[in-house]
């Protein structure tokens, strides 16, 4: 298999019946993909694919050849995600910190292609994600406010 992943080029021989998530965690060592239900419902293995949120427990590391694949280790080298990170800190929206990285591609995935997103479309964008521990309504205010002080630096710099 060959495909980019977190900005470097990866050549990996793999099992047909590999699954991403699968491939990202044990044979890469980017363990920040969790892997919960293994049924796609849970969202603790998110990760992007060209650009897209995709449940790595679902898609198998062949069907990554030639994609481009983003962590959430790929959103901490970049900084990308550092402001939206703090904000589910400020406002306790993690707990055990076990769906948190899914929650975070999932809210950078949406603030990306929606810079000011009404509370409903957050939740919208989070309905693949679960969280057993903080319940929602701190995680919607940390997406909410990062997306405010998103807008607030674009305008000052504007």
């Amino acid at each position: 298999m060959n495909t980019t992943v977190n900005g470097e080029q990866v050549q990996e021989a793999v099992l047909p019946r590999t699954s991403l998530a699968d491939f990202l965690r044990e044979d890469l060592g980017l363990t920040g993909t969790h892997l919960g239900c293994e049924m796609g419902a849970c969202g603790a293995c998110l990760v992007r694919m060209d650009g897209v949120p995709v449940h790595a427990c679902l898609v198998l590391a062949v069907q990554a050849e030639g994609s481009t694949i983003e962590t959430i280790e790929g959103l901490n080298e970049t900084g990308a995600a550092a402001d939206l990170q703090a904000r589910f800190h400020d406002r306790n929206a993690l707990q055990c910190g076990f769906c948190t990285n899914g929650m975070l591609m999932s809210a950078q995935s949406l603030l990306e292609a929606n810079p000011a997103p009404t509370r409903d479309e957050i939740r919208d964008a989070l309905s693949g994600n679960y969280c057993r521990c903080t319940g929602y309504e701190a995680i919607v205010d940390a997406i909410h406010a990062t997306a405010r002080d998103r807008a607030a630096e674009t305008e000052a710099v504007k």
